[in-house]
C-alpha cells in the first residue's frame, strides 16, 4: 500500500541534516516505524518476536553489532534495549557526523532506566508523532492554511468544508489511526480504536509494569475521557475513578497515569500565563487531553450516532480532535499548543505560542449557535491584552465543525476544521 505523508516527514528530514540521531516518539500504531522507515537505509526492529532474544543477547556481549548497517539506520523500539541509547550517543561522538541514525519508541523510559542514560543534548533531537489530523487522512481540504494566516497572505471569506456534521461524528470516533484511514469500510475503521483499547489495557500496561490490574486501566481510561478537555482537579478524576471501579488508592491511581503517559495515551494541555492581566489570578491547571478522540469513544462505548445525538459529549471529543490536529500543524511551524482560562471564566481553548513571541488564541465551537459566544471572548481576551499594554496575538480564531469560513467585522477568523492545515 502506498505511504500517505505525514506532516512530520519534512521535520525529520530536516533535523536529519542538522544532528547525528532522530528520535520520533508517540503512541503505538501511530505510522512511527512506517515513517521512518521512508528516511531509512537499514533497520533494526528489536520488537521482532523470532529475532529479539538473539538482539538482547548480542546487546549483552557487543553491542556495537546492532548499530551495523547502511546510515540512516532505523532502531525501533529502542527502550526494549536501553543501553542502545548510550551505544548510539557513543558513534555519533565517534563518527562526528549528521543523519546517522533514527530511533523510535512507543513507550517514554521509566526513572531507573533513566538514569542510566545520557541526555543526549547535541546529538539527538525529538520529534513527537501522534495520529493523523484531518488533513494528514484526506478528510479535510485544507484551504485554509496556518501559515498562511500568520504570514497574513490569506483572505478566510466562503472557503468550504465537505465534512458535515454527521461525518465529524464517524471522524471523531474513528480517529486518525493509519489502519482506520486507511479502511474502506467504516465498520472495520471503527473497530481499530476498540482494537487499540484492548491491547492498552490487556497487554500494553502489563508489558511494561509487572501487577496491573486490565479493568482498572479500562476504569481510569474512562473516567479521564468524561473529564477530557476540561480543567477539573484530580481529586474529580479520582473520585469519578472510585465510582466506576470501586476503592483504590491515589498513589494506585497516579501510578496509573503515569504509565498511560509514559505510552503517550494521555497528554494533558499546559496552561499559557502571560501575566497580560497582572491583577488576575490566571487558572494554571493542565488541561486534559487523549491523544485520540477515538480513544474516549471507544473507552465510552459511544458510536458515531450515539455521539451525533449527544452535543454535549460531542462537543468536548470535537475539541480533543481539534487539539490533536493543532499539535500537528503548530509543531510543524515551531509552535506549541497551549490553553487559557482565569478565574473569571475568561479562557481560550487553545492557545498556539512559537518561540518568538507571536501567538494565536482560539476557541473550538462544534456548531454555529456558539460561534458568537467565542468570538466575543477572544476579542475581550485581545482588548485586555491592549489595555495591559502587551504584545497583541496574530490571529484571533474560532474552529468549528460548520461548512463555511468567514472573517467577522472584528477580524476574528471563523475555520471550519475541514479546512484547516498546517
Amino acid at each position: 500500500m502506498d505511504y500517505m505523508k505525514r506532516i512530520i516527514d519534512q521535520t525529520i528530514k530536516e533535523k536529519l541534516q542538522a544532528m547525528g540521531c532522530v528520535v520520533v516518539r508517540g503512541p503505538k500504531w501511530c505510522g512511527k516505524t512506517t515513517t521512518a522507515t521512508q528516511f531509512a537505509k537499514s533497520v533494526l526492529e528489536l520488537q521482532d518476536p523470532e529475532e529479539g532474544a538473539k538482539y538482547r543477547e548480542i546487546a549483552e556481549n557487543n553491542i556495537k553489532l546492532l548499530l551495523e548497517g547502511e546510515k540512516p539506520r532505523l532502531i525501533d523500539e529502542w527502550q526494549l534495549i536501553p543501553n542502545i541509547w548510550n551505544a548510539i550517543k557513543y558513534d555519533i561522538d565517534k563518527k562526528n557526523k549528521q543523519g546517522l541514525y533514527l530511533i523510535t519508541g512507543s513507550v517514554t523510559p521509566n526513572d531507573k532506566d533513566k538514569k542510566d542514560l545520557h541526555s543526549g543534548i547535541g546529538r539527538m533531537s525529538f520529534v513527537t508523532m501522534y495520529p493523523m489530523s484531518l488533513y494528514e487522512s484526506g478528510d479535510s481540504n485544507g484551504n485554509i492554511s496556518l501559515r498562511d494566516i500568520l504570514e497574513g497572505t490569506v483572505q478566510i471569506n466562503g472557503q468550504k468544508s465537505d465534512i458535515t456534521y454527521e461525518k465529524l461524528a464517524y471522524l471523531t470516533c474513528r480517529g486518525g489511526w493509519p489502519f482506520s484511514v486507511k479502511q474502506k469500510d467504516e465498520n472495520l475503521a471503527l473497530k481499530v480504536a476498540k482494537e487499540y483499547l484492548d491491547v492498552l489495557c490487556e497487554a500494553d500496561l502489563e508489558s511494561n509494569t509487572k501487577n496491573i490490574n486490565p479493568k482498572l486501566t479500562r476504569a481510569i481510561i474512562r473516567a479521564y475521557s468524561r473529564l477530557t478537555c476540561t480543567i477539573k482537579s484530580d481529586k474529580t478524576l479520582y473520585e469519578d475513578i472510585r465510582n466506576i471501579y470501586g476503592n483504590v488508592s491515589d498513589v494506585t491511581i497516579i501510578n496509573y497515569l503515569n504509565k498511560l503517559k509514559r505510552l503517550y495515551v494521555i497528554e494533558d494541555i499546559t496552561a499559557w500565563n502571560p501575566n497580560i492581566i497582572s491583577k488576575t489570578n490566571v487558572r494554571t491547571a493542565p488541561k486534559k487531553a487523549l491523544v485520540d478522540s477515538s480513544i474516549a469513544c471507544a473507552v465510552l462505548e459511544c458510536s458515531p450516532k450515539e455521539l451525533a445525538m449527544d452535543p454535549m459529549t460531542f462537543g468536548l471529543l470535537f475539541e480533543n480532535l481539534v487539539d490533536r490536529d493543532l499539535k500537528i500543524y503548530a509543531n510543524s511551524l515551531g509552535g506549541h499548543l497551549r490553553h487559557y482560562r482565569d478565574r473569571y471564566g475568561l479562557e481560550c481553548d487553545q492557545v498556539i505560542h512559537f518561540d518568538n513571541g507571536e501567538y494565536g488564541l482560539i476557541q473550538t465551537k462544534l456548531g454555529t449557535k456558539k460561534i458568537k459566544e467565542g468570538t466575543e471572548k477572544l476579542i475581550k481576551l485581545r482588548d485586555n491584552i491592549r489595555k495591559n499594554g502587551k504584545k497583541e496575538p496574530k490571529f484571533l480564531m474560532v474552529i468549528t465543525g460548520s461548512d463555511i469560513a468567514y472573517t467577522t467585522k472584528e477580524g476574528v477568523i471563523i475555520a471550519p476544521i475541514g479546512c484547516l492545515k498546517d
